[in-house]
C-alpha cells in the first residue's frame, strides 16, 4: 500500500473512532431526557454495542412524538367540542357523590389527563360472542339516519364482516354519511389488503388510514406508531368499544384458520353521554387524519338511552384516550391508580402484559398486601417477540402471589379488562404493556358501579373455568434455551 494510502486509511479509521465517540457521548447526554430510566439504558446498551447500527434504529425508532401540530390540532378540537357540548356539566350530582373517594379522584385525574368527564345515565352491554358482536353492530348501522363513524385498527373485507361492510354500503345509499378510519400499517398486513381498499373506493364511504407512511407525501413517522382503537357510533346514539377488529376471528391466515386459532374478544355497546364521548376520540382522529372538523356533529347531546333487554342501566362511564398526542401515558397512570386501590381483589385480562417497572410493582404488591389478584392470558401468543418478553414477567409474578390462568389452545384471548373489587372496571382497546403506554393510541372506558363489575365477573368466571393454573414449580422447569429468548426479548421490549 502507497504512504497516500497508508494515510488515507489511518484518517478513516480516526474519523471513525471519533463518530463512534460522538455517536456515544451524545447518546448519553440526550438519551436520559423525558425517558423511563429502563428505556434509556436500553437505547444505551445497544448503541455501546453497535453504535451505527444503535444510531440509525434510534432514528428510526427512538421518538414516540407526533409532531406538535397534531397534539395543537388534538387540543382545538376538543376544546371545541367541550365548549359546545357542556360535556362538563353531564351527570347526575347525586351519583357522582355517592361514589367512593377513590373513584373520584380516578375520574378527576383522567379527566385532568383526557379532558373527557365521568358521566352518568349511561346502558351498556357486554359482547364476548365474536360473531354476534358483527352482527349486533351491523344491525345498529341499519338504525343510522344521520351519520356513522368507524374506526378500527385492523379492518378487512371477509366473509364475516361481509355484511357490515354492505350495511354501511346501504346506508350511504340512503343519505348516510358514513367515515371510516383505519390502521395504515395494521391493516396493510392483512391478506387481501389491496382489494379491500379498491372495494372501499367503490362505494360512497369516506374513508382514511390513520397514521399513514408516506415519505413521498412528506407523511412519514416513527414506523411502529398505531392508532390502535375500535369505535363504532352510530348517529350519536349508540357505540360499540373494546378489544375486537374489524375482522374475520382468525384474522384471514389460512395457517390459523387450519389450527382453528380463533381471536377470544370483549366489545361493549354503550347509549347515553358516553357515546360523545367515544365520538369526540372519533374527530380528534378524523381531523388528523382527513383535515375536516366535525364538531358541530359531536357537539350534539345524545338522547336518554332507551329501554334494552339485558342491558345494564345507570352506568357511570368515563372514556379515556390515550397515546403518542398526549403528554402523560394516561392509561398507565390511571391503571397504576386502580390497582394501588384494590383492596380484596384484582382480575386482569390482557393478551400482552409486559408491563414497565411501575406496572409490575402495582401488581406484585397488591397480591404481597393480601389481594387475591388474577392474571388471564393465552396459552399460546400469536406474537413470538411479545410472548417470551412477557414470560420473562411470570416468575415474579407468581413468587408476589398472581394467579396466573392460561386461556386454552389454540385460542388467542385478546380481550382487555380489568376489575377492582366491586366498584370499578375498565374495558377498551389497551394492553398492559409499554407499547400501549407508549406508542399506541388508545381509548379505555372506565366504568363504576357493582353491577357492570359483576357482569364483567360473568366473563371471567367462563375464563376461569376454560384455563388451566400455572404452578411455580412448572414455570421453573421450562428450558433453559426458554429463559435465555424470555430474557432476551425482555430487553427488546424497553427499546422506546
Amino acid at each position: 500500500m502507497s504512504d497516500a494510502g497508508s494515510i488515507l486509511s489511518a484518517l478513516l479509521g480516526i474519523a471513525l473512532v471519533v463518530a463512534e465517540l460522538t455517536i456515544i457521548i451524545s447518546a448519553l447526554i440526550i438519551l436520559p431526557g423525558n425517558r423511563r430510566p429502563q428505556t434509556a439504558m436500553a437505547w444505551l446498551i445497544l448503541i455501546l454495542v453497535i453504535p451505527f447500527g444503535g444510531f440509525v434504529l434510534f432514528l428510526l425508532f427512538g421518538r414516540t412524538s407526533v409532531g406538535r401540530k397534531r397534539r395543537e390540532e388534538q387540543a382545538a378540537v376538543n376544546e371545541a367540542i367541550l365548549a359546545a357540548a357542556q360535556l362538563d356539566r353531564i351527570g347526575d350530582d347525586i351519583a357522582r357523590a355517592a361514589l367512593p373517594p377513590l373513584v373520584q379522584g380516578f375520574a378527576h385525574l383522567n379527566q385532568r389527563l383526557g379532558v373527557l368527564p365521568l358521566s352518568f345515565g349511561n346502558t351498556v352491554e357486554l359482547f364476548d360472542d365474536y360473531a354476534g358482536c358483527v352482527e349486533a353492530m351491523r344491525q345498529e348501522v341499519a338504525t343510522a339516519e344521520h351519520y356513522v363513524h368507524v374506526q378500527f385498527y385492523i379492518s378487512s373485507w371477509d366473509e364475516v364482516t361481509a355484511p357490515f361492510f354492505e350495511e354501511l354500503v346501504r346506508a350511504t345509499e340512503r343519505g348516510v354519511a358514513v367515515r371510516f378510519l383505519y390502521d395504515h400499517i395494521g391493516s396493510r398486513g392483512i391478506p387481501g389488503y389491496k382489494e379491500f381498499v379498491g372495494r372501499l373506493e367503490a362505494t360512497k364511504i369516506e374513508f382514511a388510514a390513520m397514521l399513514p407512511i408516506r415519505p413521498l407525501k412528506g407523511e412519514f413517522r416513527r414506523p411502529d406508531l398505531r392508532n390502535h382503537r375500535k369505535i363504532l357510533v352510530v348517529d350519536g346514539r349508540a357505540a360499540f368499544s373494546g378489544s375486537q377488529n374489524l375482522i374475520e376471528p382468525c384474522y384471514d391466515k389460512p395457517k390459523n384458520q387450519k389450527l382453528g386459532r380463533a381471536w377470544v374478544e370483549l366489545m361493549a355497546r354503550v347509549e347515553g353521554p358516553a357515546v360523545q364521548e367515544l365520538n369526540v376520540v372519533f374527530a380528534t382522529d378524523w381531523l388528523a387524519e382527513t383535515g375536516e372538523r366535525l364538531q358541530d356533529i359531536v357537539s350534539v347531546l345524545p338522547p336518554p338511552p332507551g329501554p334494552r333487554e339485558g342491558a345494564l342501566t345507570g352506568v357511570g362511564v368515563q372514556v379515556l384516550p390515550s397515546g403518542p398526542g398526549f403528554v402523560s401515558e394516561n392509561n398507565l397512570r390511571l391503571f397504576n391508580s386502580m390497582l394501588y386501590s384494590a383492596e380484596r381483589r384484582l382480575s386482569l385480562t390482557s393478551p400482552y402484559f409486559v408491563p414497565d417497572d411501575s406496572l409490575l410493582y402495582a401488581v406484585t404488591t397488591a397480591a404481597q398486601r393480601g389481594v387475591d389478584v388474577e392474571l388471564f392470558v393465552s396459552a399460546t401468543a400469536d406474537q413470538f417477540m411479545v410472548a417470551h418478553a412477557q414470560h420473562s414477567y411470570y416468575e415474579v409474578l407468581l413468587r408476589a402471589g398472581v394467579r396466573i390462568w392460561l386461556y386454552p389452545e389454540p385460542f388467542v384471548l385478546h380481550a382487555k379488562h380489568f376489575s377492582v373489587d366491586d366498584r370499578v372496571a375498565v374495558i377498551g382497546s389497551s394492553n398492559m404493556d409499554m407499547r400501549s403506554f407508549a406508542l399506541n393510541y388508545e381509548v379505555v372506558m372506565m366504568m363504576t358501579g357493582a353491577e357492570v363489575v359483576a357482569r364483567l365477573g360473568e366473563v371471567q368466571d367462563t375464563y376461569r373455568a376454560l384455563s388451566t393454573e400455572l404452578t411455580l414449580d412448572a414455570w421453573l422447569g421450562r428450558s433453559r434455551g426458554h429463559r435465555y429468548v424470555d430474557n432476551l426479548m425482555r430487553l427488546t421490549a424497553t427499546l422506546q
